[in-house]
């Protein structure tokens, strides 16, 4: 296990040092679990309590706040914590499995499929006819790549990722386990005798571009007719929805649990709290946000915040449910 001092860590986040503090830095922790040669974050004031019960040695501090390190403890003083944080979290990062060997034995390659420089394919994975892999990706055992795929630079792609056929992916993208990419949407009509459903062929593609993650076990659906599109530098978190012909902006975050119907615009840097779902056909402009548990029926404005369901503009939401409590305890 590596140790670090506190001016080690500090060259990384070049913050400001209070205190001084003799022990060797191990790892990152929260801290109500830290031991003496952990170190932790406080980003808000509400938490600096915790620091006199906590055993952490070292903590990093927004510069906001004012705390005393103690005997023998430290406080590196930045500007935002949780993005010292995240400096901190990939220094102390062991990094991903390592793939022995560059193509394992049991992957299956087709003859056509074209592979950049440094790729890296683990077990039991299948390349399909005329798919394109560039440098430096690497897939992981049990991925699925079918025919007439594409797939950018700098990838990692995670065990149990299908990835259907003609999907356009970018550059430094990064799929979980088992994310699916390119299933059929969900498009179907009652049959001219009533007595069953058709099935609408769903024949389009989906698009990922650049720096794109995608969350454990989320699905993006391929267009009816042409793409289903994710922005450049979009995340997406686990268990997400996405529908067939939706079109997702650049930088957008689709938090655990919501959803997409079919053909909804997302504009650029647009949130979607959990358990959040979007109506088909709805456009959210640019800086729209929704908030957690919320049912969005129809378009929203750019830059608005909504809420609810069916959501509204989030201060109209908060006042009616402030006059429910009141009618509640009228009653």
């Amino acid at each position: 296990m590596k140790s670090f001092t506190i001016a080690d860590i500090n060259a990384v986040i070049n913050g400001v040092i209070l205190g001084n503090t003799s022990n060797e830095i191990t790892a990152p922790e929260q801290l109500e679990k830290a031991t003496k040669h952990n170190i932790s974050f406080i980003g808000n004031r509400k938490y600096a309590k915790l620091w006199p019960l906590s055993k952490a040695s070292v903590a990093v501090i927004d510069e906001k706040i004012e705390l005393q390190p103690g005997d023998n403890r430290a406080l590196i003083k930045v500007k935002c914590a949780d993005l010292a944080m995240a400096q901190i979290l990939e220094f102390f990062n062991p990094g991903n499995p390592i793939l022995e060997e560059e193509i394992h034995p049991s992957a299956v390659v087709h003859a056509t499929a074209i592979l950049g420089k440094n790729v890296q394919i683990g077990a039991n994975v299948y390349i399909g006819k005329n798919v394109s892999i560039g440098d430096g990706t690497v897939i992981y055992p049990n991925v699925t790549v079918m025919d007439d795929s594409i797939i950018g630079m700098a990838c990692v792609i995670w065990s149990g990722t299908v990835i259907r056929e003609r999907t356009q992916i970018g550059h430094q993208c990064i799929f979980h386990t088992n994310v699916s990419i390119g299933a059929d949407g969900f498009g179907f009509r009652p049959s001219p005798d009533g007595r069953g459903l058709v099935k609408i062929p769903q024949i389009g593609n989906v698009v990922i571009g650049n720096g794109v993650e995608i969350g454990a076990n989320s699905c993006v659906d391929r267009g009816k007719f042409s793409s289903t599109i994710i922005g450049d530098g979009t995340k997406i978190d686990n268990l997400v929805q996405i529908g067939h012909n939706s079109v997702l902006g650049r930088s957008c975050i689709m938090a655990g649990h919501s959803g997409l119907a079919g053909s909804v615009t997302l504009g650029d840097g647009v949130i979607i709290g959990g358990s959040a779902s979007i109506k088909d056909h709805t456009t959210l402009h640019s800086g729209v946000t929704v908030g957690a548990g919320s049912g969005v029926m129809g378009d929203v404005q750019a830059g608005k915040t909504v809420l609810g369901y069916p959501a509204c503009d989030s201060r109209d939401m908060l006042k009616q449910w402030v006059a429910l409590r009141k009618l509640g305890k009228g009653a």
